[in-house]
């Protein structure tokens, strides 16, 4: 009996020690379990999370280069040497081109997700250049667009960069007009596709002009408005209208091609319905009439402009009223085009586009496209929109689900083009899966990259607004307090008390000026080409300061009224022109209190002028 208690004390503490062992041992357990996952959750952490930008959970932005041109489309070699075109001219106010060529290669040999090599080569402003959009890879060359044509610079072994002249591909592409530029996508048999987009907005008699009836024919169409076919591997061709490949494309800044071969285009709708025709549409449909497109390239195919657009309330092409269109219930001839595959909200302006065939982001995004949208003008005077990153679900030939903004925050506090620090234009995919974004205000490359966390990347996803969604409230803009805006703020402001209203206005014409040019009274959006402030735009030219330069009249009260209720059908210096009175239906006295207070912008400095 006695021993047969002591064996049961001994197996008792046999049992409580080998609980005690157990128990060390998971806490052990744990506890290098817990450091491993710590441990992988500081490697996963953003190393320099110095974008600004918002993505879903798990995706991680950082800023590649900077400030190397207004830098437009891009295109990454196999080795991970990212090629930019970047741009000049009319589209950014004529400003001072960075020195060097137009074409940069951006490589980062340290590995640190940042570029520490860039190179510049290609045309400079000294031989005339002026850069350009469209850029690719074929054949182990560089292909980009410059002025009116396409070329090619062969790449030597062991240097990003090349050392001899540039072959031309083609030449002779249209320029001026709304939209000069020429993006373009070489694909795997060396066929060239190249966006050659329209001189005007709808192909009115007088561009962009207050009822102006379009031309009818639109002989335009023979020259633009559609995308044309090369040889990648040809030279010395020359543009002409037997090469058009597809037709009625208004303006198809960005190209993608999936596995099969299929080619998907982006589509800028048009601009100004309400504007050019008061009568047929309602002030809120300007900022949400007409949807963006994503179009299924097709030979030949007809895609409806200038004589359609895409309504996004009833999810048809329905005519245009330059060509008897009634505000949306007019079909026509509209029957018998082509259709987008997918449609985004008005005006967004997509530029960049590429299909993402890497494994480096999770699965959903495999096979769909990101869309880099340059963001609105024609909103105003409600909220502007785009200024983003979209993804696009595909399956085959047709969306497959909802857009997804992808990224945002590139405009930082206020959206519009005035404002915006940032304004995504270009897209490329890496060969390690990395996405790159080009920024064409300041000359960002942005880079992003999945590191997990979130399941499927589904995590925090925004879906893109309906095209349905309401225009939003009319934006009034904010009022600046004097105190810390310059040193002459006090000054300025009383002028603007006292002293800058025009000869034969009153102060009360000037508020109410001020009123109609903000969006508030008589529909007329000038604050999308001249700036909340005046301040101008790559649209419009400023009209605050008093050593402002008039292109148009004297400066005058008298002529500031003239050139409102004329309009610019024909700009000097800017690519988009005015239409008589802004496209709005002004009154006499509201022509003439809005005259007031753009004279009072241009005069409001100085206190003894009136």
């Amino acid at each position: 009996m006695q021993s047969s208690n002591l064996f049961k004390t001994i197996f008792a503490i046999f049992v409580a020690l080998a609980a005690i062992y157990l128990g060390s041992s998971l806490l052990l357990a744990r506890g290098r379990f817990n450091s491993a996952a710590a441990a992988e959750t500081k490697s996963q952490a953003c190393p320099s999370n110095d974008s600004g930008l918002s993505l879903p959970t798990g995706f991680c932005a950082t800023v590649f280069a900077d400030d190397i041109g207004h830098a437009r489309h891009m295109v990454v070699a196999p080795n991970g040497v990212v090629y930019v075109n970047t741009w000049s001219g009319d589209y950014y106010g004529n400003d001072t081109p960075h020195a060097g060529g137009f074409l940069v290669a951006l490589q980062d040999k340290g590995g640190t997700g940042k570029a520490d090599v860039i190179e510049r080569f290609g045309e400079t402003v000294q031989s005339g250049g002026h850069g350009g959009t469209g850029i690719g890879l074929y054949k182990e060359a560089i292909y980009a667009e410059s002025n009116d044509r396409v070329v090619r610079y062969s790449l030597p072994a062991g240097s990003i960069v090349p050392s001899g002249a540039a072959d031309t591909i083609v030449s002779g592409l249209p320029l001026g007009g709304d939209h000069p530029m020429h993006p373009f996508i070489i694909n795997a048999e060396g066929a060239l596709y190249v966006d050659v987009a329209s001189a005007t907005n709808s192909c009115q008699l007088k561009n962009r002009t207050l009822k102006s009836p379009g031309a009818n024919p639109c002989t335009e169409l023979e020259t633009r408005g559609g995308i044309w076919h090369y040889d990648a591997n040809k030279t010395n061709q020359t543009f002409s209208p037997a090469e058009r490949f597809a037709t009625g494309i208004r303006n198809a800044e960005g190209f993608a091609s999936d596995s099969s071969g299929r080619l998907f285009v982006t589509q800028h709708g048009r601009d100004q319905l309400r504007m050019n025709w008061p009568d047929l549409y309602k002030p809120d449909q300007e900022a949400t009439l007409p949807a963006e497109e994503l179009l299924l390239l097709k030979p030949q195919g007809d895609y409806g402009w200038p004589e359609c657009y895409y309504d996004g309330f009833v999810q048809k092409l329905v005519l245009a009223p330059e060509y008897g269109g009634d505000g949306g219930k007019k079909i026509g001839v509209c029957a018998d085009k082509i259709a987008p595959v997918a449609a985004y909200p008005a005006h967004w302006a997509p530029n960049g586009m590429v299909l993402y065939d890497k494994t480096q982001f999770p699965a959903r995004y495999q096979g769909g496209v990101f869309i880099a949208f340059h963001g609105s003008w024609d909103r105003a005077p409600y909220p502007q929109g785009g200024y983003n990153v979209v993804f696009q679900p595909l399956a085959g030939d047709h969306a497959s689900g909802q857009c997804e903004i992808f990224a945002d925050g590139f405009a930082g506090a206020e959206k519009s083009p005035a404002q915006a620090a940032h304004r995504p234009s270009g897209l490329a995919v890496g060969p390690d899966g990395a996405l790159y974004v080009s920024d064409d205000v300041r000359g960002r490359i942005y880079r992003i990259v999945y590191l997990g966390g979130a399941a499927g990347g589904a995590a925090n996803v925004t879906p893109c607004p309906s095209l349905t969604a309401p225009a939003g409230a009319r934006v009034v803009a904010a009022a600046k307090p004097p105190e810390g805006t310059h040193p002459d703020a006090g000054a300025a402001a009383n002028a603007k008390n006292n002293s800058a209203v025009p000869p034969g206005a009153t102060p009360a014409m000037v508020s109410l000026g001020k009123r109609i040019y903000l969006g508030q009274v008589g529909g007329a959006p000038c604050t999308a080409c001249h700036g909340n402030n005046g301040e101008g735009t790559t649209l419009g030219p400023p009209l605050a300061g008093k050593n402002k330069k008039w292109l148009w009249s004297d400066g005058s009260f008298a002529a500031i009224t003239k050139t409102i209720t004329d309009g610019v059908p024909q700009p000097k210096n800017y690519r988009s022109a005015m239409p008589a009175m802004g496209g709005a239906q002004l009154t006499p006295a509201q022509v003439k209190a809005l005259a007031a207070y753009v004279w009072s912008l241009n005069h409001a400095a100085t206190s003894d002028q009136n």
